[in-house]
C-alpha cells in the first residue's frame, strides 16, 4: 500500500468546444495523462506557464472541474467514487488558496463571517465564542490582528487579503493545502512573505502542499519535489536540486533561464553561458558524427 497522502493517475481533463474556428476539433485537451504523488508533510511544486493545465489539474484534484478520466486517491480513498455527504466530508481535508485575493473574497461579509462560513457548513465549533476564539487564533497565525475580525477585505492591501484568504483555507484543518499561484498579483516585497508564511505553516502544521507557480523562482525556497508541465503533459518531475541543477528538459532549461537574477553582471554571464551551450547541443544533433571525426575519445 502506498504512503502518500495524495495520488493521481493517467489524470486528463478535456473541454468541449463548438461553433466557430473549432468546428473541426471537438475538444480541448488541457490536461492529458498526468500522474504524481504528494507525500504526508511535503510541499509539491506544479510549474508551467499560462495555460500549461497546472490550475486545472489542481482544480480536478479537489473536484471544483470534474476530469474526463483518471485515478485520484486522497488519504487511501478514491475521491472520483465520492458524492454527496462522503464527498463534502473529504473536502475538508483539502483546501485551496485562490490566486486573486480581491476576487476570491465576498466584499460585503466581515472578515470573522469569511473565515468562520466553512466551519458552518461543517459543523465545527457549533459555540458562537469559541468560533470566534478559533477565528481570532487563525488571523493571529497568519500574521493578522485579532481585531481584524470586525473589517470587510475593501480595508485591506493585497498581502492581507491573501493572508485571509489562507486563514479561511486553515479553517478546515485540512492535510493538503493547494496555493493556485498565490503570490502572482502580489507586490515582489510582498510575496517573499506570503511564501515565508506557507513555509512556517507547512512545519507548525505538518502540511502537505501543492504550490503552483508559472516560474520556478517562487518554488525553490518552498518546494522539496517539483514537476515541470507544458501543454497539459508533465515534462519531468524530481526533487529540488535536480530540477535547478541537472534538468533533463529542455523546457526545464529554460525556465531556469527565464529567473532573473538580481546582479545585472551575472544576469549577462548566465545569458552567454547559456546561449554557448545551446549553440553547442545544437551543433552536436545537427552533425552527431564530428566528434568522432576529430578522433577525441577514440582508443
Amino acid at each position: 500500500m502506498s504512503d502518500a497522502l495524495l495520488e493521481v493517475e493517467g489524470l486528463t481533463k478535456e473541454f468541449p468546444l463548438r461553433g466557430g474556428l473549432f468546428r473541426r476539433r471537438k475538444t480541448l485537451l488541457a490536461v492529458d495523462d498526468v500522474s504524481f504523488t504528494v507525500a504526508p508533510g511535503e510541499a509539491f511544486g506544479l510549474v508551467g506557464e499560462s495555460g500549461s493545465g497546472k490550475s486545472t489539474t489542481a482544480r480536478c484534484v479537489i473536484r471544483l472541474t470534474e476530469p474526463t478520466r483518471g485515478r485520484i486517491r486522497f488519504a487511501g480513498q478514491d475521491l472520483l467514487s465520492l458524492r454527496g455527504s462522503r464527498l463534502r466530508n473529504m473536502r475538508r481535508g483539502i483546501q485551496m488558496v485562490f490566486q486573486d485575493p480581491y476576487s476570491s473574497l465576498n466584499p460585503r461579509m466581515r472578515v470573522e463571517d469569511i473565515i468562520a462560513e466553512g466551519m458552518i457548513i461543517h459543523g465545527m465549533y457549533r459555540d458562537a465564542a469559541k468560533r470566534r476564539a478559533r477565528v481570532q487564533e487563525l488571523l493571529q497565525m497568519v500574521g493578522l490582528r485579532p481585531d481584524h475580525l470586525t473589517r470587510r477585505p475593501a480595508n485591506f492591501s493585497g498581502g492581507e487579503r491573501q493572508r485571509i484568504g489562507i486563514a479561511r483555507a486553515l479553517a478546515l484543518e485540512p492535510r493538503l493545502l493547494i496555493c493556485d499561484e498565490p503570490v502572482a498579483s502580489l507586490d515582489v516585497s510582498i510575496q517573499a512573505q506570503i511564501l515565508n508564511l506557507f513555509k512556517d505553516l507547512q512545519a507548525e502544521l505538518g502540511l502537505s502542499i501543492i504550490y503552483i507557480a508559472h516560474d520556478l523562482a517562487t518554488v525553490r525556497h518552498l518546494c522539496d519535489r517539483i514537476a515541470v508541465m507544458r501543454d497539459g503533459r508533465i515534462q519531468e518531475i524530481g526533487d529540488r536540486e535536480q530540477i535547478y541543477t541537472a534538468p533533463r528538459s529542455e523546457y526545464t532549461r529554460e525556465l531556469i533561464d527565464a529567473v532573473p537574477v538580481p546582479d545585472p553582471i551575472r544576469q549577462r554571464e548566465r545569458q552567454h553561458r547559456n546561449a554557448e551551450l545551446r549553440r553547442a547541443r545544437g551543433a552536436v544533433e545537427a552533425d552527431p558524427p564530428a566528434l568522432a571525426r576529430t578522433g577525441k575519445g577514440e582508443k
